[in-house]
């Protein structure tokens, strides 16, 4: 059963990935290796990496903007791939743990 559940776990990430990518999303790889590598500079979630951000932080970027330069291109990215319940895909490019959702505070 177990084989069966992660070829079917398998199958929906790989046509959720198929999605983003034919709906123009363009993916560079070391565009990924950095979600899970660089921090947030400021705000609320300072020193939390990219990847880490919870989906209502990174949609208040989406409806409000997202900052200019690498930074607003990571978020944006990070908030494509939270939006399509793609954010496991990152967990074999990770080296640290997964931080927690709560809020710091």
């Amino acid at each position: 059963m177990h084989d069966l559940s992660f070829g079917l776990h398998a199958e929906c990430t790989y046509r959720a990935v198929r999605h983003v990518l034919m709906g123009g999303l363009q993916v560079n790889p070391e565009k990924l290796r950095l979600l899970v590598t660089q921090e947030m500079p400021f705000g609320k979630y300072k020193g939390r990496l990219i990847a880490d951000l919870p989906g209502h932080y990174l949609n208040w970027f989406a409806r409000e903007g997202f900052p200019k330069g690498e930074l607003g291109g990571l978020l944006a990215l990070m908030q494509e791939i939270d939006h399509n319940g793609l954010g496991a895909l990152l967990d074999p490019l990770r080296t640290r743990p997964r931080q927690s959702f709560k809020d710091k505070g």
